[in-house]
This record gives structure tokens, C-alpha cells and sequence, in this order.
């Protein structure tokens, strides 16, 4: 049977009509990812973000063109538009791509530049944003990662629950009478974490790798295997620790990463970043845990706008030096957390231990390490048995009841996992 281009074209119409309007990304670590070449070349001291308009229009038909102009929407890409303009604002600057990637939610295709040697970045941004073709041009900025390596409750038979100073303080136990955190899915954009870990095989729904390919070195991160251990470890397995929202799943995006060269934390940038948020945007997560920070940025700024304004509820750390003007601390309609202290905390910033934690490592051990990250996981499960019992609850219902339902313990105000649970069904949000 011969079917002529006008039909064709109008079956491809209809049969993308019909795919799921926001898939789950499968586990597939090479997916968008950067190349390992390409991250290692950025630089932030001299490196651009530039952004151009990405419409998702079909394009003209010419031969070794698809029919539609584009790939499918799960390798979403740039458009002849962008194409276009990007070469000739290359050629036009005198900019060098370093790596490039669509950001689907935003309509953009966005690309790291490097710029020619001696040339004044500040001098050339303030160009190109003058450009009628440019959408968004800054700089490319670094992020780190907030941590420092060192009724009656349920009784589980973990070994070393008694051992985790978070979970018994924040009385978690006692939550998990009315709430496990079932059916809540948590994203955690952070580095990579151990798969194969005996208290969290089974329980990452899907993982996204944007800095690399390397498999290995995913496996082997250890700020995210530590963040991802305190919201959701297995409990009652006989072994090692019980997570917070030990029946919540998780989604792993990996945008920060281990520098070769540096004996410090994990490092991510504005690029990774931005693509980790965009592929957050194409699943159905209700929590981002974002335990990391740095300067503000444009980019991320209007993606976590974008994420804010679908009820997902955003938890990330406050930095060390307690100043929140930055990414992703500075943004409107986020929850702020900081480690539990004897002074007040800031107006509307949630306190949560984050010393001396002990929580999951690769290679499928346990240690203890502190920092704003790990109250920002703390945190993070109990907005999961929250909204296990209550679906429906808005980021701002949930902040007002973390602060409200805030405990005294040791002399510190932090919050506490069974007076939240307790708040959310006393205010018939949540059954009784």
C-alpha cells in the first residue's frame, strides 16, 4: 500500500500527539550526557552561556531531512533556527563551543563558549545580550556541593538505626506509624550514587547522567550516595540504616562531579545544571532535593522558576556563610534548610541536624558527614511522608507546617518528622 507524503505527514502529527506528555526517563546514564572532554574543558573564569531560541516548529523538507524537521521529543534537539543563528553568532564574536543542549521547557537551545584569548568576557556579555538573536548570555558559574565528610515508634531491626542521630531527632520512627512515604517520588540533582548499595538497590526509579558517561565514577560518588541514603534507605532489612521516607523512590540526575585535580567536594556549573533541571521537568517528581548552591544565574533562575510553577516543592541548602542571595537559596517559593543551631535561624529558613550523620556510602558502607546537604535530605523525606498522606498539599502548606511543627531538641528548634505528620491531620489536609 502506497501512502502518499501529505498522509505520512499527518500520521507522524497524530502518532506524536499521542506520546505521554511527561515520560520517565529510563535508566540510561549516557543520555545527554556532556562529554567527560567537553566538562573538563569549561572554565568559569572565562567561559560564556549563551542561549537562542529553539521553536519546535517543523522545518522545511530537503533530502536527508526528517519529515518533521526534528527528532523525536526524547532526543529533542536544535533547530535549523537555532542552528543558524548560533554559527553566525560564532563566527560574528569570534566563540569556540565547547557543548550545547536543548532545553525543552524553556524553548532554548543553550551552548558554552569559549571566548578568544584576551577578550574581556564582561565586555562581550554585555554585547551579545544586546543582540536581538540572544535569548540569555552570562557567565558559566561553579556550584559546590554543602558537606563535610566525618505513640510508640516503629521498631526496626536495621543495626545501626539507633546509631542515626537525624533520624531519632527529628523522631521519624514515630512518623512512620501513618507514613512511609509510598508512591512519593524524590529527584535528587547532585552527583552520582551507588547503585548496587544493599540499602538503596531497588529503590532509584531511574537515574540521569548530564556530566559524562562514566558509569564507574557514578557509582563511586559519594555526596549524592549520602544524600540519597538519608531520605530513602531500606528499612527493616537487616542491615545497615532506615532512610526517612523509607518508601519514597528516587530519581538521580548527576550535575556535580569529583575534579581529578582537587582533594575537595564535588563540583557542578551552570551548563550541567540547567540540564538536570530540564530533565526534572519531564517527570512527575513532586520533590527536587538541591543540596548543593553558588552564585545566582539567569539560566537556572528561569528553570527553577518553570519547575516552582508546577507545585513541585524545591528543598536546598543554605550556604555555609548563611547569606541567601544565590542559586538556588535566593529563589522565591523554595525551602531553605540549615543545620540545626543554638541561634535562630533566618525568617523561613527550616533547621534539621546536619552533624555528625550517619548515612550510606559507595561501595555499600556507612560513615558519618555533615553540612547543610544532609539537613537538606532530612527534610526532603519528610515532605515525602507528607505527601504520601496528602497528595494534594501545595509548597506553601508544607513550609508553614515544618515551621510550625519545629521541636526543641538539645537546646536547638528543628524540625521534626512525627509533629509534621501530626500538624498535616490535625489541619484535615491528611486523613486521621
Amino acid at each position: 500500500m502506497k501512502i502518499g507524503v501529505a498522509a505520512l505527514l499527518g500520521l507522524l502529527v497524530t502518532l506524536s500527539a499521542c506520546a505521554p506528555a511527561r515520560p520517565l526517563p529510563s535508566i540510561d546514564s549516557s543520555v545527554n550526557a556532556t562529554p567527560a572532554s567537553a566538562v573538563d574543558r569549561m572554565d568559569s573564569r572565562r567561559d560564556i552561556v549563551l542561549a537562542v531560541a529553539n521553536p519546535l516548529a517543523p522545518a522545511s523538507t530537503h533530502a536527508g531531512s526528517s519529515l518533521l524537521g526534528y527528532a523525536p521529543s526524547a532526543h529533542y534537539g536544535a533547530g535549523q533556527r537555532a542552528v543558524s543563528e548560533l554559527t553566525d553568532l560564532k563566527k560574528r564574536y569570534g566563540l569556540q563551543e565547547v557543548s550545547g543542549w536543548p532545553i525543552k521547557a524553556l524553548d532554548l537551545y543553550c551552548v558554552v563558549l569559549h571566548p578568544e584569548p584576551g577578550v574581556d568576557r564582561d565586555a562581550l556579555i554585555a554585547a551579545l545580550q544586546k543582540d536581538e538573536r540572544v535569548q540569555l548570555a552570562q557567565p558559566l558559574q561553579d556550584y559546590s556541593v554543602y558537606s563535610t565528610d566525618t505513640g510508640d515508634a516503629h521498631k526496626y531491626n536495621d543495626p545501626y538505626a539507633d546509631l542515626q542521630r537525624g533520624f531519632v531527632e527529628t523522631d521519624a520512627a514515630l512518623a512512620h506509624n501513618a507514613s512511609q512515604g509510598e508512591g512519593v517520588r524524590v529527584a535528587i540533582v547532585d552527583t552520582g550514587v551507588d547503585m548496587t548499595h544493599p540499602d538503596l538497590r531497588g529503590h532509584i526509579g531511574d537515574t540521569r547522567n548530564v556530566v559524562d558517561d562514566d558509569t564507574s565514577a557514578f557509582d563511586h560518588d559519594s555526596h549524592g550516595t549520602e544524600v540519597a541514603g538519608i531520605i530513602a534507605a531500606i528499612g527493616d532489612n537487616h542491615q545497615g540504616m532506615v532512610g526517612i521516607a523509607p518508601k519514597a523512590r528516587l530519581s538521580v540526575y548527576k550535575a556535580c562531579w569529583y575534579p581529578p585535580e582537587s582533594q575537595g567536594g564535588a563540583r557542578c556549573n551552570s551548563f550541567t545544571l540547567a540540564k538536570a533541571l530540564a530533565a526534572v521537568n519531564d517527570t512527575d517528581a513532586r520533590i527536587v532535593n538541591l543540596s548543593l548552591g553558588g552564585p545566582a544565574d539567569p539560566l537556572l533562575t528561569r528553570l527553577l522558576a518553570k519547575i516552582l510553577s508546577e507545585g513541585r516543592i524545591v528543598i536546598t541548602a543554605m550556604p555555609p556563610d548563611g547569606k541567601l542571595s544565590g542559586f538556588p537559596d535566593g529563589a522565591p517559593g523554595v525551602i531553605v534548610v540549615r543545620t540545626s543551631a543554638t541561634t535562630p535561624a533566618p525568617p523561613g529558613v527550616v533547621s534539621a541536624p546536619g552533624n555528625d550523620i550517619l548515612t550510606t556510602q559507595p561501595g555499600g558502607g556507612y560513615d558519618f558527614s555533615s553540612g547543610s546537604s544532609m539537613a537538606t535530605a532530612h527534610v526532603s523525606g519528610i515532605v515525602a511522608l507528607m505527601l504520601a498522606l496528602a497528595p494534594g498539599l501545595d509548597p506553601a502548606s508544607i513550609h508553614a507546617i515544618l515551621l510550625s511543627s519545629s521541636a526543641t531538641k538539645h537546646g536547638m528548634l528543628e524540625v521534626n518528622a512525627a509533629g509534621a505528620v501530626a500538624a498535616l491531620k490535625k489541619s484535615g489536609k491528611a486523613p486521621r
